[in-house]
C-alpha cells in the first residue's frame, strides 16, 4: 500500500520509523506542523516528525491548516491508499477522509473510550489510573470517536511520569500500528464501536495548569507532579518583592497537619508542605532559571521556616 503518514509530535517517530522499515508498504509523503519557535531564543525548529522525514528524503507537506481546499489536493495528489495518523495536533475534515480507499488510521495513546483528546498520558498519570495503554483507531469528524480496531495494555508504575511513560508507549504504538496495517492489508481488520457513556477527556494541557494549588490532597498533587513532567511542570510561587517560581520535580506523600500551603518541617529530606489532605515532602525541584537540585540543597539557598505560608 501507498501510505501519508500524518503526525507532529516525538511520539509519533517510532510509527513512522516502523513504516519505513517496512519492504511491503510504501510512505509517499509526510504532513507535518510548520517550524515553529523553540526555547528561550525562540529560534525557528522543525518538530520531530519533519526532522525525521528530511533525514530520510520523504516529501513533506506542512500546512497550517490541513484542511483548506488547498491542503486537501495537495494530499490527493500524493495518492495514499491509506492515511496513518499518529500525534498530528490537528482534526480532519471530511474532505482528507474520504481520500484514501483503505480509510484514515490513528494511533491513539489510551484504551480509548477513556482520555480522549490531545493530551492523554500526561492526564491518565494525573488522574491516578494505574494502567493506560495504545488503541489504534479508523478516524471520522470526531474527536477521537472513531471505531477501535486494536487496544494493548501498559502498567503505570507509582514512580512513572508523562516522560517515562511516553517512551514506552511510543514503541507499544508502532508494534500495534505494524500489526493494524498487517490486518488492513489481509482483509482480516474488525471495527469495534466505541461506547460513549464511558468516554473521559484529556484536554490539551496549558501552563496554568501545573500551579499546584495546596488545598488539593497530597495524593492527586503527587499524581500531577508526575503527570505534568516534564511539560508544564508543577510549580509554586515564593513570595517576596521578586516573587520566584520554583518547579516540583520530585515528591513524596508524608503525614500532616496545618493548613494549606504551610510549611511543617524543613529538615530531611525537603521541605514538607502541608496540603488539602496529608502533605508534601519536596525531593527535587528546579527554581526558575536554575539547574534541578535536591530539597535539601533548595533549602541551603532558600530558607523556609515552619509556620511559612508557599502561593
Amino acid at each position: 500500500m501507498r501510505i501519508v503518514f500524518m503526525g507532529s509530535a516525538e511520539l509519533a517517530c517510532p510509527c513512522l520509523d516502523r513504516l519505513l522499515a517496512g519492504t511491503t508498504d510504501t510512505v509517499g509523503g509526510v504532513v507535518t506542523q510548520p517550524d515553529r519557535p523553540k526555547g528561550r531564543s525562540l529560534k525557528t525548529a522543525p518538530c520531530p516528525v519533519r526532522a525525521l522525514a528530511a533525514d530520510r528524503g520523504i516529501p513533506v507537506l506542512t500546512p497550517e491548516s490541513v484542511n483548506t481546499p488547498e491542503s486537501v489536493q495537495a494530499i490527493r495528489t500524493l495518492a495514499p491508499d491509506l492515511i496513518v495518523v499518529v500525534a498530528y495536533g490537528q482534526m480532519l475534515k471530511s474532505g482528507i477522509l474520504a481520500i484514501p480507499p483503505q480509510g484514515c488510521i490513528n494511533v491513539h495513546a489510551s484504551l480509548l473510550p477513556k482520555y480522549r483528546g490531545a493530551a492523554p498520558i500526561q492526564w491518565a498519570i494525573a488522574r491516578g489510573e494505574t494502567r493506560t495503554g495504545v488503541t489504534t483507531m479508523f478516524l471520522n469528524e470526531g474527536m477521537d470517536t472513531g471505531d477501535m480496531i486494536y487496544q494493548a495494555e501498559e502498567p503505570i508504575g507509582e514512580n512513572d511520569t508523562a516522560g517515562t511513560l511516553h517512551a514506552r508507549l511510543a514503541r507499544l504504538g508502532a508494534e500495534l500500528l505494524t500489526r493494524t496495517v498487517e490486518s488492513l492489508r489481509q482483509g482480516t481488520i474488525r471495527r469495534i464501536p466505541q461506547n460513549p457513556a464511558a468516554a473521559t477527556y484529556a484536554p490539551k494541557l496549558k501552563k496554568s495548569d501545573g500551579r499546584l494549588d495546596w488545598t488539593y490532597p497530597a495524593a492527586e498533587l503527587y499524581n500531577r507532579i508526575r503527570g505534568f513532567n516534564p511539560w508544564p511542570g508543577c510549580y509554586f510561587e515564593l513570595r517576596g518583592t521578586r516573587p520566584l517560581a520554583v518547579k516540583v520535580l520530585k515528591a513524596r506523600v508524608v503525614p500532616g497537619q496545618g493548613d494549606p500551603g504551610e510549611v511543617l518541617s524543613n529538615q530531611g529530606d525537603g521541605p514538607v508542605i502541608q496540603t488539602g489532605e496529608q502533605a508534601l515532602c519536596l525531593l527535587e525541584v528546579q527554581p526558575q532559571g536554575r539547574k534541578a537540585m535536591t530539597g535539601t540543597a533548595f533549602l541551603c539557598g532558600h530558607p523556609l521556616n515552619p509556620g511559612d505560608q508557599l502561593g
